[in-house]
C-alpha cells in the first residue's frame, strides 16, 4: 500500500511552499507532492516575464488586502500571521535575496525565476519531500472506516499509476477545473471560474498606430456600472493594458464575463472634471494664443496621444490656440476627461492566466485553511475563490495559505 502522512496535490508555488514547510517542521512525516505535469512550478517560471514577481512591498495587512477583489475580508487574519516581511525573511534565510522595484513589485536580485525554482527544488530534496511527476489525479475519496481495524489514512487519491493513501491532504492545484469537479463530488461548492487580469481589445482611431504610449495617471470607468479604477494606461497593438485596465478586469471579472467582454469604458486621461479642464483650456488659449495647438501638448500627456485627441476634437493641425472656438474647446475637454471607447473582447495578460472562482470561501477556515466540510483536508493558493490584481499579490496569497496549512498540520 502506498501510504503517506501528507499528500499535496499540485506542484506549483503553493504546493511546494506547503510541502517544504511541513517537512521542515516534521522530518518524521512522509510528505509527497503529486504533480500532473512532467515538471512543476510552471507559473513561477513565467511570472513577471520570467523574473518571478515573488511578492509586493506592502507591509500593512489592512492595505495589502485591498489588492484582492475576492478574498479581501478573509485574508486579513491570515496576513497578520504571515505576510510580505515573513516571505522576504523566508527566502533570505534560504539564500535568496529579494529587491523592490519602483512600483513596489519584488523580485529575486538575480532577476530570474529559476532562482526561486532552484530554491524550492533544493529545499524539497533537503527535507526529503517526495516529488512525483506525471501523476494526474483522477479521483479523491474519503476512506470509509473499516470495522475490523483502525485505518491509518483518511483519503484515497487515485492517479493513472495507482492509489495513494494519506492522513492529511492539501489541495494546491490553482485554477484546475478537473480538481474543482472532484471537490464538488466531495460536497464543496465551487464558484464558477471566469478570467481575471486581462487586457481590453479596442479598435479606435484615437489609439491606432500609437502602441507603446503610456498615459501615466488615468481614471477608467465601465459605462453603466460602478466599476472604476485608476493608474497608468498602456496603449497596445490590440487595445489597452497596464494597471488601470488590469485592476478593472480583476474587480470586474464576473460582471464583464456576463457582458461577454463587450462593453464601453469612459477614460479621464487627466483626472480633472470636464468643467475644470475647460477652464484650464480657456487659460491656455489666452496664455499661448500664438502657439499651434497640435504642437503644444498639455497636462503632461504623451505627444502622440495628444495629437490623436486633437484630431478627434475636430481641430486642424495648423490651428493656433487663439483660433479655437467654444465648440472645439468643449470637444477637447470631452476627449480629455470623458473619452468613451468600445471594448470588443479581451486578451490574456502575458502568460499569467489568472481566474476568479474556486472553492467557496464560506467553506474554508481561514485560521488554518482547512475545509469546514472535511477534517484533514486543506487548501492553498488559487484553488479557493481568491484572486488578486497584478504585482506579486497572487503569490503572496499562495505563500500565506501554504504556510498556515503547514502550521495547522
Amino acid at each position: 500500500m502506498n501510504v503517506k502522512d501528507i499528500i499535496i496535490i499540485g506542484g506549483g508555488a503553493a504546493g511546494f511552499f506547503a510541502a517544504i514547510n511541513i517537512a521542515e517542521r516534521h522530518p518524521n512525516l512522509k510528505v509527497a507532492i503529486l504533480e500532473r505535469g512532467k515538471e512543476g512550478l510552471q507559473k513561477v517560471k513565467v511570472s513577471g516575464g520570467g523574473r518571478c514577481n515573488v511578492t509586493h512591498a506592502e507591509f500593512v495587512p489592512s492595505e495589502l488586502v485591498l489588492n484582492y477583489p475576492r478574498g479581501e475580508k478573509e485574508l486579513l487574519g491570515p496576513f497578520h500571521q504571515f505576510m510580505t516581511g515573513d516571505t522576504i525573511d523566508w527566502f533570505e534565510k534560504r539564500g535568496v535575496a529579494l529587491k523592490i522595484e519602483d512600483d513596489g513589485r519584488m523580485f529575486p536580485i538575480t532577476d530570474s525565476s529559476q532562482t526561486i525554482i532552484d530554491c524550492f527544488l533544493n529545499e524539497a530534496k533537503k527535507h526529503k519531500v517526495e516529488v512525483l511527476y506525471n501523476e494526474s489525479v483522477k479521483k479523491i475519496e474519503l476512506s470509509s472506516p473499516d470495522k475490523t481495524r483502525d485505518l491509518d489514512h483518511n483519503f484515497n487519491v487515485e492517479t493513472q499509476s495507482g492509489v495513494f493513501y494519506c492522513k492529511k491532504l492539501v489541495i494546491a492545484t490553482g485554477s484546475n477545473p478537473k480538481i474543482w469537479k472532484l471537490l464538488e463530488d466531495l460536497g464543496h461548492r465551487i464558484s464558477p471560474a471566469v478570467p481575471s487580469l486581462f487586457t481590453f481589445n479596442i479598435k479606435d482611431g484615437r489609439i491606432k498606430d500609437i502602441p507603446g504610449v503610456v498615459a501615466q495617471n488615468v481614471e477608467v470607468k465601465v459605462v453603466g456600472s460602478d466599476l472604476c479604477s485608476e493608474g497608468p494606461l498602456l496603449i497596445t497593438h490590440v487595445g489597452m493594458s497596464a494597471p488601470a485596465i488590469l485592476k478593472l478586469s480583476a474587480y470586474g471579472a464576473i460582471e464583464l464575463a456576463k457582458r461577454n467582454y463587450k462593453f464601453e469604458i469612459e477614460i479621464n486621461f487627466i483626472k480633472q472634471s470636464f468643467e475644470t479642464c475647460l477652464g484650464s483650456l480657456r487659460d491656455i488659449k489666452h496664455n499661448f494664443a500664438k502657439k499651434t495647438v497640435y504642437k503644444s501638448a498639455q497636462f503632461d500627456l504623451p505627444k502622440r496621444l495628444w495629437h490623436k485627441l486633437i484630431q478627434a476634437s475636430g481641430i486642424d493641425q495648423e490651428m493656433r490656440w487663439a483660433e479655437l472656438n467654444k465648440q472645439q474647446l468643449e470637444n477637447l475637454s470631452t476627449q480629455l476627461t470623458q473619452s468613451v471607447f468600445q471594448v470588443d473582447g479581451k486578451s490574456t495578460f502575458k502568460e499569467e492566466f489568472v481566474t476568479a472562482g474556486g472553492v467557496d470561501l464560506k467553506e474554508v477556515n481561514f485560521k488554518t485553511f482547512e475545509s469546514k466540510l472535511h477534517k484533514n483536508l486543506y487548501f492553498a493558493g488559487e484553488v479557493i475563490n481568491v484572486d488578486a490584481v497584478t504585482g506579486g499579490f497572487n503569490f503572496q496569497n499562495a505563500w500565506t495559505g501554504a504556510y498556515l496549512v503547514s502550521q495547522a498540520i
